[in-house]
């Protein structure tokens, strides 16, 4: 069987990947570049290039969610199979801790002699 933190850290690393290609390209670097690939000859106008781009980049912003879907489940079973515990499952516990400390000061309260 295949290391699952092997796994889990090779798809968060592509992640990380995916989200800094995605970032780098601002709406005037999508333009520069749009200009120089049409003034290059290999697309007929900027419009078409500008319209390329922006889709290309849609596909990698698709990519990275879709990757990151994969990462946070993959991670969860990882966690699952470590036996930790999710954020929701300590702020429950510390909940039900709370309220039973709550319920002993009153039993104490009660019980005392006045």
């Amino acid at each position: 069987m295949a290391d699952p933190a092997s796994g889990s850290r090779a798809l968060v690393s592509e992640l990380a990947l995916a989200a800094v290609g995605v970032a780098a390209l601002s709406a005037d670097r999508i333009d520069a570049l749009a200009e120089a690939i049409a003034s290059g000859g290999k697309i007929a106008s900027v419009d078409e290039a500008r319209e390329l781009l922006r889709d290309e980049i849609e596909r990698w912003r698709e990519e990275a969610a879709r990757v990151s879907g994969q990462a946070t489940t993959r991670l969860s079973v990882l966690a699952r199979e470590l036996g930790l515990i999710t954020r929701e499952e300590a702020d429950e516990l510390e909940l039900r801790v709370a309220q039973l400390e709550h319920r002993l000061q009153l039993l104490e309260r009660d019980s005392d002699p006045a």
